[in-house]
Formats: structure tokens, sequence, C-alpha cells
């Protein structure tokens, strides 16, 4: 490159030189005065080689080829399609349209793929494979962690060609690629490693056996979900604690099959990117703040309501003495009675309708959504409730809208005591991810797909804004009525209120515990990571945080063993921050109505839905809607608001709920449902002369018929 020579032959090498310079540089991540340290003259003919050829290529060979740029020097490249070299080296905003088109092509049948299997593993449907789960992950991290794409999307932002709507496209591929991007082979091989074993230990826990003992002696067989709700409902303390006892089965089974040992390769996997450990990379990726950050905000919160969290022990123990705080009795001792009292004003085989009829008025609408929702519990059934997407909504570069397909489950057990208000709750809950997701209007369903960068914060405001409705009298008055269509009686909602609200932040704590435990445990020392420190941790931050073991043990919580919703849990409490600061809001400026406001729905999705996980980010969102900067205070606020002064609003609001005209209108959603119980579709409203409304009638008379206790006597 420093000859003096000015022969044809060596002009021709040097603007070969260059050329190959131009493609190489922009089709990698090596920088262009790095490749000038390495390039010479012979590798150029060999690099510019390469690509001529690379151009001829069509058909399913283009997919994929290798440069190297000599044996010693540099490192293979991979590209993938022909069109990303071409591009790279005159990048236009057509090419662009056709590149982002492909991507997000290729994205979402990859995506899919994954998506089928996780639902098919989590639901245990026939021929459901770990195998295939593990698989399909890999290729969809594979195809996120791409260089060239990269590569290819970085040139493509600094075109001045590109037009502005792209560009904002580009930049989230650039974001989104850029949390799974790994060039270590030996960190993907621990990656590979810890999800194989993840997949292996949730597939053996699926098929974990859990028994109580009756209070007649008789050992029963129960699933995760029918324990939690004994323990909240059963009269018989020996039922509770046996109940309680069979929860804590689940850690000793976890720790036991092979849990330390993939929270071991999850921390060397986020060390090799750079991250403190596997915590930090998760809220890092997630949240966009350190895990540093994180904790800085939950210790505010934390000591904000340590005193609130003393005087309502004390309060309990005095009032029903100690026995009141054993973990098994605590939930029984708050709710225990009234929830069997206010159980048959929420039959479940009528929750579906509730949903459909209390969101519609709300001016939500679902944009031609494909809902598949799986209500019920069995056995086998993974033990929480969630709401995903096989197929991310977005909008295509010729303007075509393509709607979402969601996987939306529940665990009710409709004859269960307590157990028709948990699952309209978790309704509640997972249709407002449903409908979040299904507003996202963006240009890719990189946008719109819940794995990082999506903020788990920002994803959770929303359901949990719309499952608060469920505890607002507003709300209750309307909605909560028996099968004889009678509204929970004023008396209930009282006694809820005194005997539940002084405890309100029983709920914060625990909520708070999880976040806790999982940064000591991503926090110990590997050879610390023995069964029994990891369960002395547990132990140890349940009362810390909690005042007591809990109710619910950490290590029986669904979320700590998913890479995807481990490190998770601190989503939950920054969400609900964002709930009671865009209640305060929306209370405020609508003259505190929110409950069948039909203004509600259009302006959750203009300040909270329609971006996904673009700009402006979830801490701005909020402040662009509240007008103030996230903070806990009003939710330490409602926590502190007084016992009459709450009974007065909450009566007021009661008696217009009670009065007002009942809601018979036609529910549009705008949505395709089907009902399903594992293998088995019990109704789709595609196929209903009555469309949703026909569906629910139908899913109605099936659960009445499984279930025969729920039929009206």
């Amino acid at each position: 490159r420093n000859t003096r020579d000015s022969s044809s032959r060596t002009v021709a090498l040097r603007q070969n030189y260059m050329n190959a310079l131009r493609v190489v540089s922009a089709a990698s991540l090596i920088p262009r005065n790095a490749l000038r340290a390495v390039c010479r003259p012979t590798t150029a003919r060999r690099v510019s080689r390469v690509f001529r050829t690379s151009k001829q290529i069509s058909g399913p060979s283009a997919r994929s080829f290798t440069l190297k740029l000599g044996s010693s020097q540099g490192r293979p490249l991979t590209t993938t399609p022909r069109a990303t070299a071409e591009m790279a080296q005159s990048p236009t905003a057509a090419s662009a349209s056709e590149f982002i088109e492909q991507f997000n092509t290729d994205y979402a049948r990859i995506h899919e793929a994954y998506e089928n299997h996780f639902w098919s593993t989590k639901m245990n449907l026939q021929g459901n494979s770990t195998d295939a789960l593990t698989k399909s992950f890999n290729e969809l991290e594979q195809f996120l962690g791409n260089q060239t794409a990269l590569a290819t999307t970085r040139t493509l932002l600094a075109d001045d060609s590109v037009t502005k709507p792209q560009k904002t496209i580009l930049a989230q591929f650039e974001k989104t690629l850029l949390c799974y991007i790994v060039e270590s082979a030996d960190a993907k091989a621990v990656r590979e490693s810890a999800v194989g074993k993840e997949n292996a230990m949730n597939s053996s826990r699926n098929k974990l056996a859990l028994t109580y003992t009756e209070s007649d002696g008789a050992v029963t067989d129960a699933t995760p979900t029918v324990l939690r709700t004994k323990i909240r409902s059963s009269p018989s303390e020996s039922v509770r604690k046996s109940c309680w006892e069979a929860t804590r089965q689940v850690g000793p089974f976890l720790l036991a099959n092979g849990f330390p040992e993939i929270i071991a390769e999850r921390n060397r996997f986020a060390r090799t990117l750079g991250f403190v450990d596997f915590y930090d990379m998760k809220v890092t990726q997630a949240e966009g703040f350190s895990k540093k950050t994180c904790f800085e905000m939950l210790d505010g919160l934390e000591t904000a309501t340590k005193p609130l969290l003393d005087a309502a022990l004390t309060k309990l123990e005095q009032e029903k003495g100690a026995d009141s705080l054993k973990p098994w009795n605590l939930s029984y001792a708050l709710s225990g009675e009234l929830t069997k009292l206010t159980d048959p004003y929420f039959p479940f085989e009528n929750a579906p309708e509730v949903w459909g009829r209390s969101f519609s008025a709300m001016g939500i609408s679902y944009k031609g959504t494909t809902m598949r929702l799986d209500l019920c519990d069995r056995v086998g059934k993974y033990p929480n409730g969630f709401c995903h997407w096989p197929v991310a909504p977005h909008v295509s570069q010729d303007g075509t809208w393509n709607p979402s397909r969601a996987n939306f489950t529940s665990l009710a057990t409709p004859d269960e005591i307590g157990s028709g208000n948990t699952a309209l709750t978790t309704l509640m809950h997972e249709g407002g991810h449903a409908a979040h997701f299904a507003n996202i209007q963006m240009g890719s369903p990189l946008f719109s797909q819940e794995r990082a960068p999506f903020s788990v914060s920002l994803a959770e405001t929303q359901s949990m804004f719309l499952d608060s409705l469920c505890g607002d009298a507003a709300w209750l008055g309307r909605y909560a009525r028996d099968r004889s269509n009678a509204p929970v009686p004023w008396e209930l909602l009282q006694r809820s209120i005194v005997e539940k609200h002084p405890y309100s932040v029983f709920q914060l704590r625990g909520m708070l515990a999880v976040p806790y435990f999982e940064k000591a445990l991503y926090e110990m020392d590997e050879q610390e990571l023995t069964a029994e420190n990891i369960q002395k941790v547990a132990d140890e931050i349940e009362i810390k945080i909690q005042g007591g073991l809990g109710a619910r043990p950490l290590l029986s919580v669904p979320h700590i063993t998913s890479d995807e919703s481990s490190c998770y849990y601190h989503g939950y409490v920054f969400a609900e921050m964002a709930v009671h600061q865009t209640r305060e809001y929306f209370l405020h400026k609508y003259d505190g109505v929110i409950v069948d406001n039909e203004k509600i729905g259009p302006e959750l999705l203009e300040s909270y839905w329609k971006e996904g996980s673009g700009e402006p980010g979830f801490l701005k969102m909020v402040q662009n809607l509240t007008g103030k900067p996230l903070s806990h205070d009003a939710w330490v606020g409602s926590l502190g608001k007084g016992v009459e002064e709450l009974l007065t609003d909450e009566k007021v609001e009661y008696d217009k709920a009670v009065e007002a005209k009942q809601n018979k209108n036609a529910i549009d959603l705008g949505m395709r449902a089907l009902f399903v119980h594992g293998d088995v579709t019990i109704a789709d409203s595609a196929d209903e002369p009555n469309g949703y409304l026909g569906a629910c009638a139908t899913f109605k008379q099936w659960v009445n018929k499984e279930w025969p206790k729920t039929v009206k006597a």
C-alpha cells in the first residue's frame, strides 16, 4: 500500500484493496482502520474474489458464506443473505426496506417455532419435547446473535438516504441484537448447557407429585395452585400446614435436580459479556439500567415500608394471636373466612364474559388478535399464569398490519373456594398483557416480543393496572355478582377493607422478597452454591423482608427457574409503583372514574402501548403520562391511608356502581378467542353465531359439565 510504483497492476491492486476494505468493514464488526493494518493487496485479491463470487450466488447457497482474512490474522466472518453484502456497499432506502422486511420475516418464523414448543411443554401437550424446545430456543438466540445483521443495521443507520421511520426500526434491531450477540464459542456453549439443564429440570418439575393430608388423615394429590388456594381458605390448620409443607418440597427438588449448576452457568455466561452477574445482565438488557440502580430504587421502597411492616405484624399478633404469624396461617388469618363468604360472587364460569365486558367498556380492543385461552388447572401444567405471543404484531414496510397471536393461561379449579376470584384477577392481568402487546404498532416484531430489550416494568404496569380494578368498589359493585346476578353486598366489601387494608404492606414485602433473594443467589460464590446454602439464604431473605417465613416459599416461585422470567420480579415492584402513580393521575383527570371509562383504553394506547419496547422507554412513558418521575410515593401513600377515609370513599363508589345500569352491551374486543383445555378445543368465537359471547356460553357449559358444583342450584 506504501509503494510508489504507479504501474497499472499496482493501481488495480490498490483499488481492489480499497473496494474490499469498504465491503468488509461494512459487512463485519471489524473497524476499517483495523482492516488497514491486516490487509495487503494479496489479501484484497482474495477478498474481492469472494465478494464477486457471492454476487452470482442465488438460492439457499446464498444464505451463508465465510470470508477469512488470511490464516493467521483476523477472524472468520459469516454473513446472511446475499443482499446483506450488497446493501453494505451502497445502502439506500429501497435496500433498507428489503433488509427490514427479510429480517422481520425470518425472525417471525423462528420466534413462532420457539413459542409453539414453549406452549406445548408448559401446557404438557401430547408430543411435547424439551429437546425440541431447547433446539428452537438456541436457534432463536443464534438468529438474534448474528453479527453480520448488526453490521448491516449499523451501515444502514449511518446512511442519509434511509428514511427516519426505517431508522427507528433499525435502531430497534441494533438495540435487540446487542442483547444477544455472543462472540465467544465457550460462552455460547455455557449458555446452551444452562438452557438444556433448565428445560430438563422444569420438565421434571412438571411431573413432581405433590400431596397433602386432609383433616381426616387422607393423603390427597394436589397441584401447586390447589395447595396455595387451600393455604388461603381451608378452615383446618392441619390442612393448611400440610399444604404449606408440600410447597416447601419444591425447593429441595429443584436443588437436587440441577438448579445450583444452572445458577453457576448463568453467571459464567453473563460475566463473559462483561456484566457483574446474571442479574446485572438481565436488568440492564431489559430495563436499560444496572443492577446497582435497580436496587437503589428497591432499597428506598424497602426502607419506606419497613415501619409499616413492623406495625402490621404487631397489630395482627395483638388481634389474632401469635399463631396467626405462622406461614400457613397468615393468609387465612387475613382473608380465610372472607374468601369463603365472597366466593359465590366470583363464579369462574362467568369470568371470561366479565373480563370481556370490563375491557370493552374501557375502549380496549385487540386489533385482530387470535387468542388461545387455557384457563383451568390440571396435573402437569405449568404452575403460573402467563401470556406469550407466538406471533408478535407489526406493520410491514408496505403498511400491512400483521396482528398478533397470543397464548394465554390461568390456573382455575372452578369448584375450589377462592379459585374463581383468583382466576378472574389472572384473566384481567394476562388480558392486560395481551391488550398491550396486541396494540404495539411499530415496524418490526422486535418491538412487540416479550424478551429483552422489552422492559419488564413497562409490560407489568399494563397488566397490573388492569387487574388492580378487581379491588375497586366501583368495579366490584358492577361485576362481582353471584349466579343469580346479585351484587356482592357492601357489608362484605366493608369487612374486607377493615380486615385487609392495614395489612396491605404484606403483599408489597412479599413482592420485594423475590428480587432480594435472586440478588443474593447470583452474588453467591460458585463454591457456595450448595443446596443447603441456597435454602438457608431463601429462608433468611423471607425472614428479613417479610418478617418471617413466607406463605409462598421463595424456592417455589416459578419465575426463578426460567431463564426468561428469572431476575424479573423487580419489574412487578416497579410496575406497582407505576400503577399507583397512573391511577392517581387518571382519578384526578377523570373525576374519580376509571371503571367503564371508555377514554382509558385509548389513553393507555397512546401513552403506554403503541411504541412497545421502543423509545421513549418505561421511565419516560410514566413521566410523560403522569407528569412526574416514577416514585414510590403514591403506593406508600395508599398504604398509609386511614381505614375510615378509605371506607367513606369506597362506599360512594360502590353505591354508584350498583345503581348504574348493568353493562349488557355487545362485546367487541376485535379478536378471535379459542378456549382450550390442553389438546382439546372447547369453543372458537369464529365458529359461534354470537361471536365472543357465544364462545363464552359454550365454555360455561363445558365448565358446568366438568365441575358439576358450578351448576346453578
